[in-house]
């Protein structure tokens, strides 16, 4: 047998990254039907499979503490049916299309989806138009609902992670912000929402002008707006009332908080502050800092905590965008004997970043690496109707995604640092600690962060 002999492997020397491969997003063709609505398409035909998703202007920031939850069980409860299709009706009729409703709320919007093959795109939009427009809300679908709600939270608040989110967000947040509360509500609000509270609700937020259509997929955009039109029509409503977001820090004092677990082996960290919206002009550049801080596998944080110290399996750094000032945070789990090392260490990764700065290769390789996953992220069409209705919640230009990976290559070093330096302020993080206070507070106090303060468990 004779061939190309294979030179030795030299396992010394790392492998290189690849070129990035080139991408284009799907164009969107927008418009807008006579009642206010957008529509927006793009057309991918890879697959003979369409997404169809409606946008509403109906997130959990517009809502005050006592009714928190009602946006996301109203999105919950539009899987109990329509006023001519029963709950297991309208599942059946779509599991017929071989689709399935999916809802999801969120801060700014809730979204409303499915996914057919094309051939039953008509029969998708009318199952969802019928789910959307004329929702029944049967009480004993919304009792179940919202006993399923109030598990989730009792469930949430006995889990490790949950509480130190819980306690991170109320600790960074004024109690005038939405931001101060769990999503999902809390178990008080929840207890005390019903049907009336869900149709009042959806009366004022579902609707047209404030809302949008999204189709991706295998479909001629012509055809698909005369669809749309012809379901979605005769549904009327002006734009819904927005205000900005309150977004107030509780506090501009770094000061450490932690949530007594008596006997925990183990300690879940949270640093953090109040960050910036999305319509920040340091959003690109927050990315790549981000990335080289505590947002890829190769982070700093990750290289020191995990693999020189051992520390923690992982630790991430993450922006939460939202229309208001969503939170910035560092989030790690440790054993409890080197919860303050930790600390420690992250806020020395983090001060050092904000000093020094970045590398050229560090930066270079945040780049390769955000524009290497872009793709990835938008292979299915749900994926790229999803980023698409991005659009219409912050109000971004159709070729926005189009040349998301051209701005990513466009920051510099110098950018990329001037942005961490304007929005991160490390004299003003809260660490919040989920833990046994009666191990870590002294080693805590020992780290002169500021006030260590011990609270029980929500």
């Amino acid at each position: 047998m004779t061939g190309h002999a294979v030179p030795p492997l030299d396992r010394s020397l790392s492998p290189q990254p690849g070129p990035v491969r080139s991408f284009d997003f799907p164009p969107v063709i927008s418009s807008t039907l006579s009642n206010g609505l957008t529509l927006r398409m793009a057309r991918m035909t890879r697959v003979p499979l369409v997404s169809v998703s409606v946008v509403l202007d109906a997130g959990e920031s517009a809502l005050g503490d006592p009714l928190a939850g009602l946006a996301v069980l109203s999105g919950d409860g539009l899987d109990g049916g329509s006023k001519r299709l029963p709950g297991p009706d309208l599942a059946e009729a779509l599991e017929g299309i071989g689709s399935s409703l999916a809802v999801g709320t969120g801060w700014d919007a809730t979204a409303v989806s499915l996914t057919c093959v094309a051939e039953r795109l008509v029969e998708g939009v009318e199952l969802l138009s019928e789910a959307l427009l004329s929702p029944a809300f049967p009480e004993d679908e919304i009792d179940r609902l919202r006993n399923q709600r109030l598990a989730a939270i009792r469930q949430r608040q006995m889990d490790p992670g949950s509480l130190a989110d819980d306690a991170a967000i109320h600790a960074f947040y004024a109690d005038s912000s939405p931001y101060h509360r769990p999503l999902a509500g809390t178990h008080d609000s929840v207890s005390g929402i019903g049907p009336d509270e869900i149709r009042s609700w959806v009366k004022d937020r579902y609707l047209p002008a404030g809302a949008g259509v999204v189709v991706v997929g295998d479909v001629e955009p012509a055809e698909v707006e005369a669809l749309i039109q012809d379901r979605c029509g005769s549904w009327t409503g002006g734009q819904p009332e927005r205000t900005d977001t309150p977004d107030e820090p509780r506090s501009r004092e770094r000061r450490v908080v932690v949530v007594d677990r008596p006997g925990s082996v183990q300690s879940e960290i949270r640093i953090g502050q109040v960050g910036v919206p999305r319509s920040t002009p340091h959003f690109f550049p927050l990315k790549v800092f981000n990335t080289i801080l505590g947002g890829a596998f190769t982070s700093r944080l990750m290289l020191n905590l995990r693999e020189e110290r051992g520390f923690t399996y992982g630790v991430r750094s993450r922006f939460s965008f939202r229309r208001g000032s969503g939170p910035f945070g560092i989030s790690m789990a440790v054993a409890t004997e080197v919860t303050a090392p930790a600390v420690a260490e992250a806020f020395s990764e983090l001060e050092g970043l904000l000093d020094g700065g970045p590398t050229d290769a560090e930066v270079e390789r945040a780049r390769d690496y955000i524009a290497g996953v872009f793709p990835l992220q938008l292979e299915t069409t749900g994926q790229v109707a999803a980023r698409i209705g991005e659009l219409q919640v912050y109000g971004l230009p159709d070729d926005y995604f189009g040349s998301y990976r051209d701005r990513i290559r466009e920051v510099t070093t110098q950018g990329a640092l001037e942005a961490g330096r304007a929005v991160i302020r490390p004299d003003e993080f809260l660490v919040v600690v989920a833990g046994d206070a009666g191990s870590i507070r002294g080693p805590l106090e020992e780290l002169n962060l500021g006030p260590v303060e011990v609270i029980p468990p929500a």
